[in-house]
């Protein structure tokens, strides 16, 4: 069942009406039933697999806080197992596959066996969930004593398939308050799945028709091209993810449940280590609390410190999807966020150079080399190999300068958008989005208003249905975080 399609416009309203009539008692039960409906809508098997993740947490975690002697053990054995259940289902093929090509370079011919797993939705979400509770468990948090509590933690269904990846003592205490209904959390979450819906189907997947032609056939298009090709994908993937988690917060507040946020404008980033401060932020936080720190994070010397940052990183890109151009991806990052640690300690032994370091001019430079910076790591996580990526990137760095001006990206665009006025529209409607965040941000820091005018909230919902009507493409592809 997706977000943005006719099933979920019929389910989420009775989910909502059903939680506010029934008696607080049992609004738990309800909402776990809903999400494993919601799961098992896709494939009925793997309900029974977070059901099994689920109970198999839920009873052993405990053990962590009861054992004093063998504590690690135990925490090493959970996280272990839960690894393995994702190891099995998301990395066998990749793993087999790497085998085969590893004897092959010794002349072994070995044919692969076909293992027909098929990738569970959402597991790499709900099993870092589990592993972050084993491990708050450890370092002394309370367990959590309800069941149905524990596993309505794991699959609440707006977050079940692509997060925002929740911390259990956030979320839990949350559904012990007996709430009432307010017309707030109506207002606050349709704006937001509103929104969202508007960045996925109005500019996510009308700019997905340019990505795909242009990373499908590289070699037919000059350097221009595939750099802007390549910012429609910057632009692609941002409101797509950004798109799922507004309706993902926006379907959770109608039922009063808050879960993070997950993007703040990455894109105003001055460096690496900003973007990934701003992008993608539950996954960012949990890698820097449950693998860069247990690794030994900053505290153990300059070298050990950077084989830290790489190991994340690597490991980061490679959770995002088993091929070799994921773990690449991430390993760009990982030697990014290293050079950047290098660069800022070089520039501390240049005092003359603060003053130009903190001006205005070098932070909009700084954003737009950042920016780029992202896009070549881009190349990378979008193309189907490694093979299509060096080729792009070989085209786009080093291209002879007179073949820049070989452009056919305003071609391809209207031979991939069907109707004429998409095009001319994204051109206005990217901007106005990326402007309206920034200013909603700007205001609700300066706190200049708590509530806009109803009229204003009714004309904006209004507009956001009229152009979703109007500028939706034929049809609309799945989320792109929905693979991970």
């Amino acid at each position: 069942m997706l977000f943005n399609s006719l099933q979920y416009l019929v389910f989420l309203p009775a989910v909502f009406f059903l939680f506010w009539v029934v008696p607080h008692r049992l609004r738990v039960l309800l909402l776990l039933v809903a999400s494993y409906v919601f799961y098992m809508s896709w494939r009925p098997i793997y309900g029974l697999l977070i059901a099994g993740l689920t109970l198999g947490n839920f009873f052993l975690v405990p053990y962590i806080a009861k054992t004093t002697v063998h504590k690690r053990l135990m925490l090493g054995l959970v996280i272990a197992a839960n690894l393995i259940t994702l190891a099995i289902f998301k990395y066998a093929y990749f793993t087999v596959h790497s085998v085969q090509q590893g004897l092959g370079l010794f002349g072994i011919n070995w044919n692969e066996p076909h293992l027909h797993i098929i990738l569970p939705l959402g597991i790499s979400f709900f099993v870092f969930e589990f592993i972050h509770y084993a491990f708050e468990v450890y370092r002394g948090k309370p367990v959590v004593s309800s069941l149905p509590q524990f596993a309505l933690f794991a699959s609440f269904f707006p977050t079940q398939i692509a997060g925002p990846i929740k911390r259990y003592q956030d979320f839990i205490p949350q559904l012990s308050i007996a709430a009432k209904f307010k017309w707030e959390y109506l207002d606050e979450g349709m704006q937001l799945i509103l929104m969202g819906l508007a960045k996925k189907v109005l500019i996510a997947d009308n700019l997905a028709l340019v990505v795909q032609a242009g990373f499908a056939h590289p070699a037919n298009f000059s350097s221009l091209d595939l750099w802007l090709v390549t910012y429609a994908f910057a632009f692609q993937i941002f409101f797509d993810f950004a798109g799922y988690t507004d309706i993902a917060r926006g379907s959770a507040l109608l039922f009063g449940y808050k879960v993070p946020i997950n993007f703040n404008l990455p894109y105003l980033a001055a460096n690496v280590a900003d973007f990934w401060r701003r992008w993608h932020i539950s996954l960012s936080t949990w890698l820097r609390d449950y693998l860069y720190i247990p690794l030994g994070g900053s505290k153990c010397g300059r070298i050990f410190n950077y084989r830290n940052l790489f190991i994340t990183m690597a490991l980061g890109g490679l959770w995002h999807g088993a091929a070799t151009h994921f773990l690449v991806w991430g390993a760009y990052q990982g030697v990014l966020l290293i050079v950047h640690r290098e660069y800022a300690r070089f520039l501390e032994g240049f005092s003359l150079a603060q003053t130009f370091v903190t001006s205005r001019v070098y932070h909009v430079i700084s954003v737009i080399v950042t920016f780029h910076l992202v896009c070549v790591g881009w190349v990378f996580f979008r193309a189907e190999n490694l093979t299509i990526a060096s080729q792009m990137l070989v085209k786009m760095l080093l291209q002879a300068p007179y073949e820049l001006y070989n452009f056919s990206a305003a071609k391809l665009a209207v031979l991939q958008i069907r109707d004429p006025i998409i095009f001319p529209a994204l051109i206005v409607l990217l901007p106005l989005l990326m402007i309206s965040h920034w200013v909603v941000n700007w205001l609700n820091g300066k706190r200049l208003y708590e509530h806009p005018p109803w009229v204003v909230q009714g004309g904006v919902m209004v507009a956001l249905m009229c152009l979703l009507t109007i500028f939706s493409p034929d049809t609309s592809p799945r989320f792109i975080y929905f693979q991970f």
